[in-house]
């Protein structure tokens, strides 16, 4: 835990939750945690975790492997990727949402196009019946 009268320039790294109640300028890597950041937290900082909760202000980019939430006293000024997102009634929210994107080509829809192959041109059938010249003799 990042306590509320702590400050911290620089990357964070580590193997472990972490709860930020103070203020975080840098980049947090937390790739395989949670990363939650507390309604008193004032984070300038990239976030890369698998969940990620703001409930304080964060200005930078966030991604989340699996879910990111901002509660309804949440304030984040960049943009989003993770497959899940959650905006409570009232956060304030400016920027993008990338929600999964590869799953864009998995998702296609592949169009299969026909060729049609035009048979040969039959040789005209002679539909006249041949008359026989029957001679008496």
């Amino acid at each position: 835990m990042i306590g509320p009268k702590i400050k911290i320039k620089g990357t964070i790294t580590g193997d472990e939750d972490l709860l930020i109640q103070g203020t975080v300028e840098g980049t947090i890597d937390l790739g395989e945690h949670e990363v939650s950041v507390g309604q008193s937290a004032e984070v300038k900082a990239n976030i890369h975790a698998k969940a990620v909760r703001i409930d304080g202000a964060v200005a930078g980019d966030i991604n989340g492997s699996e879910k990111v939430v901002i509660s309804k006293s949440g304030n984040v000024r960049g943009n989003i990727v993770a497959p899940r997102v959650t905006l409570e009634d009232g956060a304030i929210f400016k920027g993008s949402i990338d929600m999964d994107p590869g799953e864009a080509s998995a998702g296609a829809v592949s169009i299969k196009t026909e060729k049609t192959v035009e048979k040969p041109a039959e040789a005209p059938v002679n539909k006249m019946t041949p008359q026989l010249d029957l001679k008496s003799g």
